[in-house]
């Protein structure tokens, strides 16, 4: 049977999270596809309770008609109550909609009847029966939720945050449930707690996004510190043992030659790793490629190669490119077999 709705209540209306322009377009297409909304409106008293959307696509398309399914509530805190726990049904809900929504249907459950009408508790009266009953209430919704009783009280400050950001600032509830904003969750509570004054101050606050380093980064930047001192620490000592002649031979000395190679490479790697700017930034680029001519002019010198013009019909032979630190090129194939043949796989 086809029933008209008179109303359309803005408060049970809000307790839904709104469908994205996608899905609600999706819908509009199904049902006008259909001719008719197959669902039918939940309503209570004449007032939809559930199908805000299917309602207003089929008033906005004369002749989609729509069927109603009557509830019965003892009053509107409880039809809000069923609102927030038929949204959670929801499967594509965002982890802050998820809380939102249980932290009203705990509010509405608190005005409803005080706490859980189903406690076995005796009668008491004053402070202490409300505090029973509402920390009843809050180990049942958790229990359905799959949360905790003190998930429960935080939603509850969550909400009651979230619905006062959006009296003085409309529109940041939709951005702070949809996640376009992740406050820290004290914040959004205290925009609530707050005096009337400064509230829309507090409110705003949540739209800033702080700059917050990684902690990988932090830890990387520790570490890189670390092993340049290390790094640091073995050349100084290799130096003080060259002073000594008598202490270093041929060999050692090419031991001591291959680590400061290596550690060479390893703090560029560092400064590269903590400092990106240094090969994003084209004029820091520019001078990291110029600094790191000299070690390979040196190769090349070490290798018999001092014909620039040779060098130069190289390069443009390439495109004109200097190859960076790291590239094959910087290394010729007989340098890196003379430098790392034999001893290759040693550890030093």
């Amino acid at each position: 049977m086809m029933n008209p709705v008179s109303t359309i209540d803005p408060e049970f209306e809000a307790k839904c999270p709104p469908l994205t322009d996608d899905e609600l377009s999706q819908l509009e297409e199904n049902i006008l596809e259909e001719g008719l909304v197959l669902m039918p409106l939940i309503v209570w008293n004449d007032t939809i309770v559930d199908g805000h959307n299917r309602y207003r696509i089929s008033q906005a398309h004369p002749g989609i008609g729509f069927r109603t399914h009557e509830k019965q509530f003892s009053n509107r805190y409880e039809a809000l109550s069923w609102i927030c726990k038929n949204q959670l049904g929801r499967r594509n809900l965002t982890p802050q909609q998820k809380k939102y929504l249980i932290g009203q249907r705990y509010d509405a459950e608190k005005k409803t009847h005080g706490g859980d009408r189903k406690s076995n508790l005796p009668e008491s009266s004053g402070q202490n029966d409300h505090l029973i009953a509402a920390q009843k209430t809050r180990e049942r919704i958790a229990s359905e939720t799959g949360t905790s009783e003190s998930y429960v009280k935080r939603a509850d400050q969550y909400a009651k945050g979230v619905d006062a950001a959006e009296e003085v600032l409309p529109g940041i509830k939709n951005d702070l449930l949809l996640g376009k904003f992740k406050p820290r969750e004290t914040d959004v509570a205290a925009v609530a707690r707050a005096s009337p004054e400064e509230r829309r101050e507090k409110a705003e606050q949540l739209r800033v996004i702080p700059e917050k380093k990684p902690k990988a980064d932090k830890e990387s930047a520790r570490s890189g510190t670390k092993r340049q001192q290390e790094v640091y620490a073995t050349i100084d000592k290799s130096y003080e043992d060259m002073k000594d002649s008598k202490r270093v031979t041929e060999d050692s000395a090419l031991v001591s030659l291959r680590y400061t190679a290596r550690n060479m490479v390893e703090t560029c790697d560092v400064l590269f790793t903590n400092f990106p700017g240094l090969l994003e930034k084209p004029d820091y680029k520019d001078q990291v490629i110029e600094i790191m001519q000299e070690p390979k002019q040196y190769i090349l010198k070490l290798e018999g190669e001092t014909d620039n013009e040779q060098h130069s019909d190289t390069l443009q032979a390439d495109g004109g490119q200097q190859p960076g630190f790291g590239d094959s090129r910087c290394v010729p194939a007989q340098a890196e077999h003379r430098a790392c043949g034999k001893d290759r796989g040693r550890v030093q």
